[in-house]
């Protein structure tokens, strides 16, 4: 049989300092996920979570006390803590991975960093979900995203308040850490499309775009949630079939770590004309990170079979915003 630590495949028993840490558990798995090829080392990994445990353990404790909120946009905030947070997430990577570079949230002159020629570059979203944050909410996470020549190759996503830590990419399986500190592989569980079909739609999108798509598509249920990632991981989970994202906000810490996880399970990943996301120059804003497409994350029958009624209904309120004649 494979030994695994820490979603790390390995021919040997874990140590002794890593089977009583609260961080891996050694388990068995079947013989073909021998194929999959991690992008990092054990050790490397390990103190990933480290550093993401260490961080959502301080937004925790942040949450239960006062902090100061700014509003960096329109209906876009960031606290003292996110900052905070930030600059220790931005450290650690740094000193970790000193070859790589390092895009973080709060860092705006870190997005420079995209344009240059870094083989590897790190994502990162200090809390993922602000808003909800603010609210002392159960819905934030700490989020980090491998991105390696233009593509996805790993993400960790750490929800806090729940105690919940999920990692993994398309060439390395999908992971959790329950509140339990067990180590255990993360199954995805696809939604059948019927009459209890649950679209993820966030509260901007919903105002703006609910109405016509439920005038298309009735029987859907809408939901949501606050940080993108954890809407990411209901799909894997199957609570839901689909995750819709319109209102041009999306940026890479957003979508690097849980597109690598949404590809990792097998999840269609593409724009309102069946495109597949993609994460070059040509499809991000240089300045701002700014994905320029919208985005479906879902099961593939979800996608083909509710993706061009979604279109049209996103085209119908266009051209009532420009005052236009309905496309079809």
């Amino acid at each position: 049989m494979v030994s695994l630590v820490n979603g790390l495949f390995l021919g040997v028993e874990p140590t002794e300092s890593l089977r009583h840490g609260t961080l891996s558990l050694f388990y068995e798995n079947s013989i073909e996920s021998i194929l999959l090829m991690p992008p990092l080392s054990v050790d490397e990994n390990t103190q990933i979570l480290q550093t993401l445990l260490h961080s959502g353990h301080q937004a925790r404790q942040a949450a239960l006390e006062t902090f100061d909120v700014f509003e960096k946009g329109h209906e876009d905030y960031v606290t003292t803590v996110d900052r905070a947070l930030d600059r220790y997430l931005s450290q650690a990577f740094a000193t970790q991975f000193p070859a790589d570079g390092i895009i973080t949230e709060e860092n705006q002159s870190s997005a420079a960093q995209f344009l240059t020629a870094y083989r590897r570059l790190w994502v990162i979203d200090p809390i993922d979900g602000t808003e909800d944050f603010i609210n002392r909410g159960q819905h934030y996470s700490v989020m980090v995203g491998l991105l390696e020549n233009d593509q996805p190759q790993a993400g960790w996503v750490y929800a806090p308040a729940q105690d919940r830590l999920y990692w993994g990419g398309p060439e390395w399986g999908l992971f959790q850490r329950g509140s339990d500190g067990k180590t255990v592989s993360l199954h995805p569980c696809p939604q059948k499309l019927g009459d209890r079909s649950i679209l993820l739609l966030g509260d901007r999108d919903q105002r703006r775009f609910g109405n016509a798509i439920s005038d298309r598509i009735p029987k859907l249920t809408f939901n949501s949630i606050g940080s993108f990632g954890l809407k990411v991981l209901e799909v894997i989970k199957g609570q839901a079939g689909l995750y819709v994202y319109l209102n041009g906000r999306v940026k890479l810490w957003d979508t690097t770590g849980p597109l690598a996880l949404a590809a990792a399970a097998g999840l269609t990943c593409c724009d309102l004309d069946g495109f597949p996301i993609r994460f070059s120059i040509n499809n991000v804003y240089p300045h701002t990170l700014i994905h320029r497409q919208p985005m479906l994350i879902g099961w593939p029958e979800y996608v083909k079979a509710l993706r061009p009624q979604i279109r049209q209904a996103v085209i119908d309120i266009r051209c009532q915003e420009l005052a236009l004649p309905k496309r079809s």
